[in-house]
């Protein structure tokens, strides 16, 4: 547990303890100097380990660091909130905990390595070496400073780096996997079970299904009352203008149209078009010939599958005349499909074979005029909307109500009861800007506009919280139906698969009660389509011969196992897997070896944290 910050601790030691991987992204990325510069009394560090102060910057370095790999990992920018949410932050601080212990231990017993050894890693360095490929002094010495550090501060950190790795290697290094921990490991992830799988379905049953009676609905809405009730809710005032509330005032202009239609001419002048394969030769003579052997009866595909390519290859989709260059005349003067040439591509001599024509489109002036205004006057519409959200904004600012700016600026009121996640409340929640203000606003907050993805304006304010509450079972009949139904199936086919289990446990053939799916070589990773994870778990803790009902949502099957079968003990696969698992067994050892080891050497050392020095470094991410 870290103790408080302590302001009579006797003068602690600073030294660098950054991975060297850290260094060269620092170095390489321009994460040097990164935002903390000076905090509260002149301080940089976050803490202490026995006599190891763990520097501000260090933290704020891996911190980025951290962020930077995991928004690389998922494909989009994170920042400092979801990283704490995702517990990157506490990860971070553990590690730079684990270094300062390590380093302290270093220390105090005395492990570090010489100049020459920092040398040589300085000189390895990619990042400072020259054009010429060999290390640089002065590419070095501005390699550093562009990052903000000198040569001392960056070979202290490079030194701590190579004593740590000293000492995690002594304690990591030594540990091996046990054979029968391999043995174990492998029997266990080797072995493969055959089994048999009767999957039944409503249409199973001997009987159909019959339909709930009032008293029978009733009783299963009381039973599970939680499904139907409403969750607690926000009664929500709010004034609304949409751009379809306003765009059919909105006035337009012929010319307008006119304009917006020759923009977009070729949205409405479609020429025609022909679906066009091209077929490719190496001279205008391979051309020739191969029309020739066409007219004689061979097939468009067999020359294609000849050249060795598909008909995705050759295939030009929908073209124009004007694509296609010399061939185009000839193209589209067919009036039916077929194939023409050789004429001259951009490629070489080719065969061009139509399959389609696409008749042209001509949208008159007229005929896209109503569109049109409709697109105009909506556009017009989101732009005299824009317009308000100044003045609505200076009236709330103001201390005005909801009601005045509604009144104000022509919106329409309206109250909904919001519940966050609920599949009942009114259309405005459909808009994401809507559910983020309410969901983030309380009852007593001002009232705030937010502007909706169409070009709308809300002003919304949590007038009370409305408490869970049942909806009336009339207003959830059909849900109510679906939900007693599916719980009555699941039952019915239960039962069915029990008396089935006996019958086939009493000699009858499972495959006599339906389609059985057979598996042969199922591992622990096999899984089937809509199946519990309790089928693959039974599968392997049956006994050959053994009968279970295995049931989940939407799923009821009867399950027999037919055979186990040992992991193989010779061969080559059997050796690489087990020196997989027996490598990842050592490794997994040796980590929680150094693990423990390392809370030891915390523990023993005593760790001091400044949170507010962290609080401080967390803000210069934001």
């Amino acid at each position: 547990m870290a103790k408080p910050p302590e302001t009579d601790a006797p003068k602690k030691k600073r030294g660098p303890s950054v991975l060297a991987w850290v260094l060269m992204a620092m170095i390489i990325g321009g994460l040097g100097g990164f935002g903390v510069t000076n905090f509260g009394g002149g301080t940089q560090s976050i803490g202490t380990v026995g006599t190891r102060e763990i520097d501000a910057n260090d933290y704020a370095r891996a911190l980025k660091q951290e962020i930077n790999a995991f928004s690389a990992q998922i494909g989009q920018p994170i920042g400092l909130p979801q990283a704490q949410a995702l517990g990157l932050d506490r990860q971070v601080l553990q590690q730079v905990i684990t270094r300062a212990a390590i380093d302290n231990e270093n220390e105090r017993i005395g492990i570090s390595v010489g100049d020459a050894v920092v040398a040589d890693q300085v000189a390895g360095m990619n990042a400072f070496h020259s054009t010429a490929g060999s290390f640089d002094r002065e590419t070095y010495r501005q390699a550093l400073q562009r990052n903000n550090m000198t040569e001392s501060i960056f070979e202290a950190g490079l030194r701590s780096d190579l004593s740590r790795t000293i000492l995690q290697g002594a304690v990591v290094g030594g540990f091996v996997a046990p054979k029968a921990l391999v043995d174990t490991l492998y029997a266990y992830d080797g072995e493969r079970r055959g089994y048999s799988l009767l999957r039944l379905r409503e249409a199973d049953l001997p009987a159909p299904l019959p339909a709930p009676f009032d008293a029978d609905l009733k009783t299963y809405y009381d039973t599970n009352i939680a499904a139907f009730t409403r969750p607690e809710a926000k009664r929500i005032t709010y004034a609304e203008v949409l751009p379809d509330d306003l765009a059919q005032t909105m006035p337009i202009d012929d010319k307008a149209l006119q304009d917006a239609y020759n923009s977009r001419l070729s949205e409405f002048q479609i020429p025609e078009k022909r679906l066009v394969e091209r077929l490719v030769f190496g001279t205008e003579a391979e051309a020739t010939a191969a029309k020739a052997r066409l007219d004689a009866g061979e097939t468009f595909e067999a020359l294609v599958a000849e050249r060795k390519l598909a008909l995705d290859d050759v295939d030009l989709g929908d073209v124009s005349k004007s694509d296609l260059g010399a061939a185009g005349d000839a193209v589209f003067a067919l009036a039916s499909p077929g194939v023409v040439g050789p004429f001259m591509s951009d490629l070489g001599p080719a065969l061009f074979r139509m399959n389609a024509i696409l008749a042209a489109q001509n949208t008159t002036f007229e005929a896209a005029k109503p569109a049109l205004l409709i697109e105009l006057q909506t556009d017009a519409a989101r732009r005299a909307i824009g317009d308000k959200v100044n003045a609505v904004d200076d009236a709330l600012a103001g201390g005005g109500t909801i009601e005045d700016v509604a009144k104000e600026q022509g919106l329409k009121i309206a109250t909904t009861d919001y519940a966050s996640g609920a599949d009942d409340n009114d259309p405005i929640a459909a808009y994401p800007a809507f559910r983020k203000a309410a969901d983030k606003m309380a009852e007593g907050d001002y009232a705030e506009a937010v502007l909706l993805d169409d070009g709308g304006l809300v002003v919304l304010r949590v007038d009370s919280t409305i408490p869970a509450t049942a909806r009336p079972i009339e207003a959830v009949h059909d849900k109510l139906v679906e939900a007693w139904t599916a719980a009555a199936l699941a039952k019915a086919l239960g039962d069915h698969a029990a008396i089935v289990k006996a019958a086939v446990e009493g000699g009858a053939s499972l495959g006599a009660y339906g389609i059985v799916s057979v598996a042969t070589d199922a591992d622990r990773r096999s899984f089937v389509e809509g199946a519990p994870p309790s089928l693959m778990q039974a599968v392997f803790a049956m006994k050959p011969g053994d009968l279970q009902v295995i049931e989940g949502p939407g799923f009821t099957a009867l399950l027999r196992l037919d055979t186990i079968t040992a992991a193989p003990v010779d061969g080559d696969a059997a050796k690489a897997e087990r020196e997989t698992l027996a490598t990842g067994a050592q490794q997994a050892i040796a980590s929680d070896a150094f693990t423990l080891y390392s809370n030891a050497l915390t523990s023993e050392a005593g760790i001091t944290l400044d949170q507010a020095v962290i609080n401080a470094v967390h803000a210069q991410f934001r």
